[in-house]
This record gives structure tokens, C-alpha cells and sequence, in this order.
């Protein structure tokens, strides 16, 4: 019988060691020259050197994220299809719309979570608010009667958690994308926003704006100089934005293993760790349970912000 198992678990030890037997598609359901697809450039090029196969990413942007999503949904399960995708294909969309093209639970295999950034709340540099409690106090005295702006839903959603938490009444502005936003802040249309700390951080260092709270317990080490959310007095502003590796359900169990295996080992080697260093932020992964349990989670929190904000497409 013993010798029964070790002859039944070679062709799983045979067919990960054989893996891969041609080229790795890497879909990102962003265009070329957005963040995620910066930074998966970065991690295919190390496991392209790992692996002696070409993985290459696969640009399917638009629709917010349904037809890359639904492509890696319907492909062969035999790890030659990832999926490099964020918060907005597996967290937001489930509650934006009625039916989708996949299930974000029951058509994928986690791998592994590569990024997580948090969110900053800003204002203009020359404005009068100095904290997030002078904000708050300000909201508070004149309810509805000051706008904030987001150009990307997982953006709409931190500021609605604040405004949420902070039980104030602002107005959403929409914006095709969040830099669109910037000129009207910055004129006083808009009172505030809320983005992701890699957009901020641009912002803030370049003097034109300043930054009141960031989404986590602790401060961020590349935004020193603004406070975390209990230093603000907001202890329960905490939301991240984040990107990590599917594959499609039913990807075998020993390759799902490999694969995190060599994303894990990419992200802790020095050249790339400097790059991304450059890119001003670090690799964050784990293992396959881990981000399938954070999957679950990161579902069913952004949904009661969303559901509490009433938030809709246009």
C-alpha cells in the first residue's frame, strides 16, 4: 500500500516539475501603463528568467474588469493562465451589478496576493483644514453642501467609508479618473478626496497637497508626516486596495503550490525588491489559503460599504 502512494503522487511531483511547457499568460484587466500592470511587468520578467518560458502580460482593460475577468474564468486550468487582477474584479463588482460573467469565489483558484496600498485623505495645500477634525467639523456644520471627488470606484468607496465613520453628509462628484479630479480640488469645487497613497504621495511631495489621514493603524512609511486613522481620531478608517494571482478553478493543486512558490520567492529577490522600491512601495504576498480567506473577507467588507453608500453604476 505504501508503495501504492508514492507511485500515485509522482505524476503530481512529474507534472509540476515538467510545468511549464510553453508560454505563461499573465492577464491584467488594466491597460498598459497602469499601476498593476507596471508592477506585473516587474514580477513576469523574474519568473520568465525562473521559469525558461515567456510570461507575459495580457492587457484586457475596460469594462471594469468583466471581460478579463471572465477570460481567465472560461481558460484550460492547467496554470498556464493567471489572473493579476485587484480589488475591483473580485470585491466591487460582485455588488455592482445584477449578474456577472464569472463568480469571483467559484471560477478561480487563489495563488497568492502581491500588493496592498491604502488610501489617503487630501486636501489642497492653502486650504483651512489642518486634521481630519477639522474636516469632520466642517462636514458636520454645513451637511450636503460640500462635494468630494473619485475617478476610480475603489477611490469612491474609501471616501465613503470615511464619510460613513465620520457620520457626515458630502456630495459625490464622478471623474473618469482620479488626476481629473486634482484641478478641481485644488480650485475648491471640491472639498476633499480620498486615493490610493501611490497617487497621493505624488501629490503631496509635490506641494500642492496636503494629506489628513491615512487608511491604516500605523503610519505609512513613504507618507511619514501623515497621521494613521487613531491618530486622526478615525480608528476604524482602515481599507486597502489590492492586487493578487488567480488562476482558474480547477488548476491543479500541485501547480497552484509551484506557482506560489515562485511568485513568493520573485518578490523577495533584491533587484526586484529595489525596482519596486522604486515604484515607491513593496510586494505583499501570501499563501493560497490566506488570500482565499482574504478574498472572502475583502467581499463581503466592501459590500456593506457599498450597499450603505447606495452606490450604482452611471
Amino acid at each position: 500500500m505504501a508503495a501504492g502512494a508514492g507511485m500515485a503522487a509522482l505524476p503530481l511531483r512529474t507534472r509540476a516539475q515538467a510545468w511549464p511547457a510553453g508560454r505563461v499568460n499573465i492577464v491584467v484587466p488594466f491597460p498598459a501603463g497602469a499601476a498593476t500592470d507596471i508592477t506585473g511587468r516587474v514580477i513576469a520578467e523574474k519568473l520568465s528568467q525562473m521559469w525558461g518560458q515567456a510570461a507575459t502580460i495580457d492587457n484586457r482593460g475596460g469594462g471594469n474588469g468583466l471581460p478579463a475577468a471572465e477570460f481567465v474564468a472560461r481558460a484550460r486550468p492547467d496554470g498556464l493562465t493567471l489572473f493579476l487582477t485587484s480589488a475591483m474584479t473580485h470585491a466591487v463588482n460582485p455588488w455592482l451589478y445584477d449578474k456577472l460573467p464569472y463568480h469571483p469565489l467559484n471560477d478561480f483558484e487563489p495563488v497568492s496576493q502581491f500588493g496592498r496600498l491604502p488610501f489617503v485623505v487630501l486636501v489642497p495645500t492653502d486650504s483651512r483644514l489642518k486634521t481630519l477634525a477639522d474636516l469632520t467639523a466642517l462636514l458636520k456644520a454645513e451637511p450636503g453642501r460640500h462635494n468630494f471627488g473619485a475617478g476610480s470606484l475603489p477611490a469612491r468607496v474609501a471616501s465613503e467609508l470615511y464619510r460613513q465613520l465620520a457620520g457626515v453628509d458630502a456630495v459625490h462628484i464622478g471623474y473618469k479618473s482620479n488626476p481629473q479630479a486634482f484641478p478641481d480640488l485644488l480650485s475648491g469645487r471640491l472639498t476633499f478626496m480620498t486615493i490610493d497613497t501611490t497617487n497621493g504621495r505624488l501629490q503631496i511631495d509635490g506641494g500642492k497637497m496636503r494629506g489628513l489621514a491615512i487608511s491604516t493603524p500605523q503610519r505609512d512609511t513613504r507618507l511619514p508626516q501623515v497621521p494613521s486613522s487613531p491618530e486622526a481620531g478615525l480608528p476604524d478608517f482602515q481599507i486597502t486596495t489590492w492586487t493578487g494571482f488567480y488562476a482558474p478553478k480547477g488548476t491543479p493543486r500541485d501547480l497552484i503550490v509551484r506557482i506560489n512558490r515562485d511568485i513568493v520567492a520573485a518578490c523577495n529577490d533584491p533587484q526586484v525588491l529595489t525596482r519596486f522600491e522604486g515604484l515607491g512601495g513593496r510586494p505583499v504576498t501570501s499563501t493560497p489559503e490566506e488570500f482565499g480567506a482574504f478574498t472572502r473577507s475583502e467581499i463581503d467588507r466592501w459590500g456593506k460599504i457599498i450597499r450603505a453608500a447606495n452606490i450604482k453604476l452611471d
